[in-house]
């Protein structure tokens, strides 16, 4: 019997995700879109066209108009450049794996790219129609999402979505600045308002998508301290969330209306925060079917409170957008 020839090949080894190990195609103007990440941009957008309408200097429509498209332009980019960078990760997720790069519908080069011209337009634009310091805020921002928070802060520290925060919160102060060419205190309690909103929704959703980022790897506070200490967390940054979101009361730019909405809105989102803080949420069960049902209806309150936050956020910012643009303010 002839022994069979050793062969000194080594083996192509499999991909992390067979979807995102494919040659990616170029891909339909729909999953263009979807690196966007229009509802993210969708927030973005809202938050800066408040911060433009709430400054005290009036601007030519047509000119917010051009800052409003620069800032979504700004945020798309970032969010296509974040997906291009994350793919491998995101095939690896139950709740990312549908995006273009990971499910390989676009490959990475081609979002790179296409993140890469937007990013360029909306702050060439930004400081040719409108002016320096809206487009160097816009730039920062964008920088700061893809380069400090997706490369460097994600994977290194549970504290990614605290420092990284930063970058969702620059909508408002891009948009106060477009309008009058300067950032003061009372575009930065704006800022503040999401900087301190970020922990508490981000950690909600991710108590009970925990699993997913551990397989990814990523150290969200969940994964790397525990259930526990994040429900504690998340009640912290809410009782200091809460009053902060008051403040433009004190700095007379919201009515009545937004002083309703920030009282009973921040009140309500303690009560949410103190029920998911005495929940399991985000425990792992200790065995049995009826412990893996306790824990699953433990999650609800995980759920209740994010859902309630993107309310909450959108309200807030709907009351001051209400009060400047329909009210004489």
């Amino acid at each position: 019997m002839t022994p069979k020839p050793v062969t000194t090949e080594t083996p192509t080894p499999e991909p992390s995700h067979p979807a995102y190990g494919e040659k990616a195609l170029r891909g339909l103007p729909a999953d263009y879109f979807q690196l966007l990440k229009p509802r993210v941009m969708s927030l973005v957008v809202f938050t800066g066209l408040t911060g433009l309408i709430v400054a005290p200097q009036k601007i030519d429509p047509f000119l917010a108009f051009i800052a409003v498209l620069c800032i979504a332009l700004g945020a798309g980019a970032a969010g296509a450049l974040n997906m291009a960078i994350e793919g491998e990760t995101d095939a690896l997720m139950r709740r990312t794996r549908g995006r273009p790069v990971a499910s390989g519908r676009v490959s990475k080069s081609d979002a790179m790219a296409f993140g890469g011209v937007l990013a360029f337009l909306s702050v060439a634009m930004m400081w040719l129609a409108i002016n320096v310091v809206a487009a160097g805020l816009l730039a920062l921002t964008i920088l700061y999402y893809v380069v400090f928070y997706t490369i460097v802060l994600k994977r290194r520290t549970p504290q990614n979505i605290v420092i990284g925060g930063a970058a969702g919160a620059f909508p408002p102060v891009i948009g106060w600045a477009a309008a009058t060419g300067h950032a003061p205190l009372e575009a930065w309690v704006l800022f503040a308002i999401i900087f301190l909103w970020t922990p508490p929704h981000s950690w909600a959703l991710a108590l009970y998508t925990a699993e997913d980022y551990a397989k990814a790897g990523i150290p969200m506070m969940p994964v790397a301290k525990g259930a526990k200490s994040t429900r504690l967390q998340i009640l912290i940054y809410s009782l200091i969330m809460a009053p902060v979101a008051c403040l433009p009361i004190a700095f007379s730019m919201g009515g009545m209306i937004y002083a309703v909405v920030s009282v009973l809105g921040g009140g309500f989102f303690i009560f949410l925060a103190v029920r998911l803080f005495l929940s399991r949420a985000g425990d792992h069960p200790e065995g049995g079917e009826n412990s893996l049902y306790d824990v699953k209806k433990e999650a609800l309150a995980a759920r209740n409170l994010f859902a309630f936050s993107i309310l909450y956020l959108t309200a807030l910012f709907a009351a001051l957008l209400i009060h400047h643009a329909f009210m004489g303010a």
